[in-house]
């Protein structure tokens, strides 16, 4: 093994092993769960790599036995928002500009999605080229519960599943199994765990997805496949009502899984989902999921959330808006309107960057 390079904070390790480079999220503890410092860090490696001609491809996994990365970290977040802080907005603008960079790294950038893989943990694995998905993978983008919605280009790469799958995936927040996941697109082998030491040493000399493919086994089947008639038929109505009212009929236990959510990140994200199909890029639903999560941090609904599942863990929060009625169609508009001088603007980057190229 090469001599290794570690970041100046422990939750975050870059390695090089032969032409690889390795990024090991280092906060097993919290399952790996994404800081600030951790995306900074990141995201300057991956540009330093991007040119190095002395690495190959990039390969992204997790301390510990837990999972890849079980999100953000929501405590500090919590913390920002109740105190009137900027944190959190700052942490979100480099991490869905490390997002992007992975969408496009000009070299193989292989995830290994093992164990817990939530929230953030999807934005710097799904939008890899190379995504590895294990029995023990338990993949989703559960923010609805704490009263947010997906983010990181999670609508994006749920507004692209196969037909309804990815408004269900969103709406009800639920683990994804690794045939899930598969059927999704939002990975691309299934490798047994067992398998990942020797895969890991392979990929110190041979190229991915080839040496990946070496270890591939057939995909488990998914549920939600299974389901695809039902979801299909369910979720595509046009509001969450009527969505609840379709799931009701068919004696759907989803029903009141959505319905225990917060009223306001549910309306929202069926919003975000049916509008992020429309548009063209990762950046520009990243543009339109930074414009919504600014207007959750500064509402009542991500803080309580966050309040009762993780702080007080109580399990009993209480949104405001209380009912699903009481959210009309202005208050979802106005979570995607125009941000001004705070935009992201990542869209007008990515642009930019193509046309010069």
């Amino acid at each position: 093994m090469a001599e290794s390079e570690v970041s100046q904070a422990a939750e975050i390790l870059f390695e090089q092993r032969g032409s690889l480079g390795v990024v090991i999220l280092n906060r097993p503890k919290a399952v790996n769960a994404l800081t600030a410092t951790m995306c900074e860090a990141m995201l300057a490696q991956l540009q330093a790599w991007a040119t190095d001609a002395s690495i190959s491809q990039v390969l992204v996994c997790g301390s510990g036995e837990r999972g890849l990365c079980a999100g953000g970290d929501i405590v500090a977040i919590y913390r920002d928002a109740t105190g009137g802080g900027d944190a959190t907005a700052d942490f979100w603008r480099t991490e869905y500009q490390l997002n992007s960079l992975i969408s496009r790294y000009p070299k193989p950038y292989i995830a290994l999605m093992d164990g817990l893989v939530l929230g953030g943990g999807v934005g710097i694995s799904a939008h890899g080229s190379v995504r590895i998905v294990t029995e023990r993978t338990r993949c989703g983008m559960p923010e609805t519960t704490i009263g947010f919605v997906p983010d990181v280009g999670g609508t994006y790469l749920l507004s692209r599943a196969p037909g309804e799958a990815g408004t269900h995936a969103a709406l009800t927040g639920a683990h994804l199994s690794a045939g899930d996941v598969l059927y999704l697109g939002m990975a691309d082998y299934f490798v047994p765990s067992e398998q990942l030491p020797a895969l890991k040493l392979a990929l110190e000399t041979e190229t991915a997805p080839d040496a990946v493919v070496r270890f591939a086994c057939p995909a488990p089947e998914s549920a939600l496949a299974a389901e695809r008639e039902l979801i299909d038929s369910a979720y595509a109505a046009e509001s969450v009502e009527e969505i609840l009212q379709n799931l009701r009929a068919q004696g759907s236990e989803h029903a009141e899984t959505i319905a225990a959510k917060s009223p306001t990140a549910v309306k929202v994200a069926l919003a975000s989902l049916r509008r992020s199909r429309e548009l063209g890029s990762l950046e520009e639903v990243l543009d339109q999921e930074y414009r919504v999560g600014l207007r959750f941090l500064a509402g009542h609904d991500l803080a309580e959330g966050i309040r009762a599942q993780v702080i007080d863990k109580d399990r009993n929060p209480q949104w405001s808006p209380a009912s699903l009625a009481a959210v009309s169609q202005a208050d979802v508009e106005s979570y995607f309107a125009p941000l001004g001088e705070r935009e992201l603007g990542l869209a007008a980057i990515s642009e930019s960057s193509s046309t010069r190229n």
